[in-house]
């Protein structure tokens, strides 16, 4: 197989991989959520499954941009190419960042709560 060739295809399965990782964790969070529901009130339940669902998209997300990343620089690397990568990590990036928002309730350069209130040693 062609050097190049390869790489696209590793590229291609990133997609698939990346794809494959969001629908896996919806589902799952979607098929866990009646029995934390049978267990815990409605509220908890709710927060665990979109916590379940924000984590998957995520992690889909930094798929997709690993791949994206490798086809754009390793087969095709025009000035084009990498301006359309960059606006798609950028979205991409914009995204993460409104889940995670969205997830704990803070910036990702933000310390956690935890952090905040921990006395300095």
């Amino acid at each position: 197989m062609e050097h190049l060739a390869f790489i696209e295809l590793m590229g291609e399965w990133g997609d698939v991989l990346g794809v494959a990782v969001i629908v896996a964790g919806v589902l799952w969070g979607l098929v866990r959520f009646p029995r934390d529901l049978s267990r815990q009130d409605g509220s908890y339940a709710y927060k665990r499954v979109r916590n379940q669902i924000t984590r998957t998209l995520l992690l889909g997300l930094e798929i997709l941009v690993a791949a994206d990343i490798i086809r754009t620089v390793a087969v095709s690397p025009t000035l084009m190419s990498v301006a359309v990568l960059a606006a798609i990590v950028a979205i991409r990036t914009f995204l993460s960042w409104s889940l995670i928002l969205e997830m704990e309730g803070r910036w990702p350069w933000q310390a956690a709560a935890a952090e905040v209130s921990e006395p300095e040693r």
